[in-house]
């Protein structure tokens, strides 16, 4: 079974980069992307995916689809969004990328525990100057929580494991076609 597994994660991954080719821009992705999600949504059910495939000319079976569907949704929900199918076309973060998401990871995980919480971000993100903070409308806890979440906090128990931090900048780095562009959005954003 897991054999079969793997064959075919990895058949579902050729078909996809066979499907949209490697050399294809962001404006390309998201163009065959609004073909499969032809009602104007952000995510595709298994149906839409095989019919909206099919309108670009793919002849593939449903259970094809469905292999390639669960390949591409990461979060498991049932459908593909838009950053879940940029990721697949594009796969895992390259070396480059790798390298300067880790260090920002090492920044912010300052305990050395493999993992991002509050604690690691006091002093790095003050809440204090948050707008909805000043208004009494959030706590700064609530605050430091929705931040967690908005960089990956999928399970939203406070903690951003590593796993979590590279699927957040796999998700920005399939929107950047340069490396040398995403080393820098990075470096300025974090001060590294």
């Amino acid at each position: 079974f897991i054999i079969f597994f793997f064959f075919k994660q990895k058949t579902a991954y050729e078909m996809l980069r066979s499907l949209v080719g490697s050399e294809m821009c962001i404006r390309d992705r998201s163009k065959a992307f609004k073909t499969i999600a032809f009602r104007g949504q952000r995510k595709v059910d298994s149906n839409d995916f095989f019919y909206g495939l099919r309108d670009l000319g793919v002849d593939l079976t449903q259970s094809e689809c469905q292999v390639l569907l669960t390949y591409l949704d990461r979060n498991k929900d049932g459908v593909v969004d838009f950053d879940e199918f940029l990721i697949g076309i594009r796969g895992n973060l390259n070396a480059t990328r790798q390298a300067i998401v880790d260090i920002a990871f090492r920044k912010f995980d300052k305990t050395g525990n493999g993992s991002i919480c509050v604690d690691d971000l006091k002093g790095v993100y003050d809440t204090s100057f948050h707008p909805k903070v000043r208004s009494g409308e959030m706590s700064q806890n609530q605050v430091f929580g929705e931040f967690l979440q908005n960089f990956g906090d999928v399970d939203r128990n406070g903690i951003i494991t590593k796993q979590e931090w590279n699927d957040y900048y796999a998700a920005v780095s399939a929107s950047v076609d340069n490396d040398d562009h995403f080393v820098e959005i990075m470096r300025m954003a974090w001060k590294l």
